[in-house]
């Protein structure tokens, strides 16, 4: 009886989810918008269902109604929820030949990562040799205190809203040099923000140096970040200071092409 139950929610929950879409899809596919009596009649839908629907979707502001004329269109939600989606699409195109610029110019291997709440996520990479590990790395999700991705997608942020940020983040050492507490990386991003570059020296891995730079967005926003990292037993001769330049004229250049504009040196 229980799983009859359960099942029958279930079924329920879908149906719900399945009529929603075909709501927005009509309300897409219609410029001047439709009616509650409209929607009910293409949908051959009951009215309460369609009312249900539509004041959940407007409370969440993915649709909008006309006072006037009383006829619902798609709302402004949609446009911070794909505008993420976007930009993503736009930053990876624009930083293509940057990244591979980077790769070349230092032999590394250099990424690209965005941050989701809490966590830095790789959306692209480099290196000399193709490699199926680009594509394993692709997607990946990783800590934003032990990165020198992650830290450089903190450098938009002011330090009380880091803290709130990573309020619940447990500090786990991944490398013999990964900062401690919450307070130990905040005085490293004040350094960090006074160069304009991050660095993760054997926070994130033992034996590994990474240096990464923010990206900007039209409106001077941190969206992004670009790195490069290397093993410190191949690359010996290779220090932060000396792959910060290339790294962060890497990021500038990605940072115009999105918009960004500021004074060339």
């Amino acid at each position: 009886m229980e799983y009859s139950d359960a099942t029958e929610a279930f079924v329920a929950k879908v149906q719900s989810l399945d009529r929603t879409f075909d709501i927005l899809e009509l309300l897409g596919n219609s410029q001047e918008g439709r009616t509650l009596a409209m929607i009910t009649d293409e949908l051959k839908l009951p009215k309460s269902t369609v009312h249900r629907l539509l004041k959940a979707l407007f409370n969440r502001e993915y649709v909008r109604k006309n006072d006037e004329t009383g006829r619902y269109q798609l709302g402004a939600g949609f446009i911070s929820l794909s505008a993420n989606y976007l930009n993503n699409l736009e930053l990876k195109t624009e930083s293509t030949p940057h990244l591979a610029e980077l790769s070349a110019v230092t032999g590394n291997t250099v990424f690209l990562g965005i941050r989701q709440g809490t966590r830095m996520v790789y959306i692209d990479s480099r290196e000399q040799i193709n490699s199926i590990r680009k594509y394993e790395i692709i997607g990946q999700r990783k800590n934003l205190y032990s990165t020198s991705l992650g830290k450089a997608l903190l450098l938009g942020l002011e330090e009380d809203e880091i803290r709130e940020l990573l309020a619940d983040e447990t500090f786990v050492p991944h490398g013999p040099n990964t900062h401690p507490d919450l307070d130990a990386l905040l005085a490293d991003i004040r350094i960090c923000k006074e160069r304009g570059w991050t660095v993760d020296d054997q926070e994130a891995e033992k034996a590994i140096n990474c240096v990464a730079a923010p990206i900007y967005d039209y409106r001077g926003q941190v969206i992004a970040a670009v790195s490069t990292s290397w093993l410190l037993a191949q690359r010996p001769e290779l220090t932060p200071a000396s792959m910060a330049p290339a790294v962060v004229r890497c990021a500038m250049n990605i940072s115009y092409s999105m918009g960004y504009f500021r004074a060339k040196p």
